[in-house]
């Protein structure tokens, strides 16, 4: 199958089941933990503006979060998860 038929299934499918035809469909479903944006952003030893800019986001936004005005949801969230299981992977993957 050439990569353009296997993501023109996948996209198929998904099309069928927001459409509500789940029949022969997985779905996988993961369970992002709450993260700690203050105590996670102090463990890499960056600042407010080095933190927000490493991980694309706007100042404001990293304040909002770490002051609970906001929470991070998805890409943001996994994204804040794996930072808080290693907290070197912002400098390990942008150097």
């Amino acid at each position: 199958m050439s990569a353009y038929e296997s993501i023109s299934k996948g996209l198929n499918e998904a099309i069928a089941f927001a459409e509500g035809r789940t029949k022969g469909t997985r779905v996988h479903e993961i369970e992002v933990p709450d993260v700690d944006v203050a105590r996670i952003r102090h463990e890499t030893g960056l600042s407010q503006s080095e933190f927000a800019r490493s991980i694309g986001v706007a100042k404001a936004t990293l304040l909002n979060w770490e002051h609970g005005r906001r929470s991070p949801s998805g890409p943001a969230q996994v994204l804040l998860a794996l930072i808080a299981r290693k907290p070197s992977v912002v400098q390990e993957l942008l150097r």
